[in-house]
């Protein structure tokens, strides 16, 4: 998975000053392009993907003199931090993503161009932007995954609904030779019908489930956003009364 974004571009020469609209876009294994806001989504403790600082139009293009600059949410360079891996190209991948690192990563790229009227070389600054959330996949989720050759959380799923048939087979016997093989029932006993299950949807505390401003990841637990909270094992993240969390994760205002 890599990221790019369309970008917001600022032209500089000394007669004008142009800038283009901002669209946030991102693209999925080099096959899939779709104009949507940048949310990724990165499993707790693992690597992020790729982020490109470019768009795929830019990158089929030859750049001159490309400079990158990478801000991260805290406002600063992310050059020389030991969690951010820049590449020579401008892509960034952040190390042992965590619930703190999550936010908003902005790139600068700045390049030069030539203006077909004057020919005359012109700094032309490209800015892209992408929010990055932390989804809470435990430690070794990884592995896991790597022993089913489909998605692991509809592994889990017909695990859970295996279970249960073995649970309601198990009791079913029992009733049988209760009801065949004993003349007098123990005093406790299972009674027939009465076995049921009930979905329980729920998520570590900070983090929890939007469908609207996350709607490309749904049914997925991701932190939650400054000036919200959770306290418990719910999926809804609290909005604050007193909006003094101003980070990611938040158990209490």
């Amino acid at each position: 998975f890599t990221a790019w974004a369309l970008k917001q571009q600022k032209v500089a020469s000394q007669q004008q000053v142009g800038y283009s609209f901002e669209v946030l876009c991102h693209f999925m294994s080099f096959t899939l392009f779709s104009c949507v806001a940048v949310n990724v989504y990165v499993k707790v403790f693992t690597n992020s993907p790729l982020l490109v600082c470019m768009d795929l139009s830019l990158s089929q293009e030859e750049i001159i003199d490309p400079k990158y600059l990478w801000i991260g949410p805290d406002g600063k360079n992310l050059e020389g931090q030991t969690y951010a891996n820049l590449t020579e190209t401008g892509k960034l991948m952040l190390m042992g993503f965590k619930e703190s690192m999550s936010g908003a990563y902005t790139c600068t790229l700045s390049h030069r161009i030539i203006e077909t009227m004057t020919q005359e070389e012109v700094d032309v600054f490209e800015t892209y932007k992408f929010m990055l959330y932390v989804n809470p996949f435990a430690p070794g989720w990884e592995e896991v995954c790597q022993q089913v050759p489909y998605d692991c959380e509809d592994a889990t799923n017909m695990k859970v609904q295996e279970a249960r048939n073995r649970i309601g087979e198990f009791f079913s016997r029992q009733t049988y030779a209760l009801k065949h093989e004993f003349q007098t029932a123990p005093t406790i006993h299972y009674v027939d019908n009465s076995f049921s299950v009930t979905h329980v949807d729920s998520c570590r505390p900070g983090f929890g489930k939007n469908d609207i401003t996350h709607q490309n990841c749904a049914g997925c637990c991701v932190v939650c956003e400054p000036g919200t909270y959770s306290p418990n094992n719910e999926v809804i993240c609290h909005v604050c009364t007193r909006p003094h969390v101003k980070k990611y994760g938040a158990k209490f205002c």
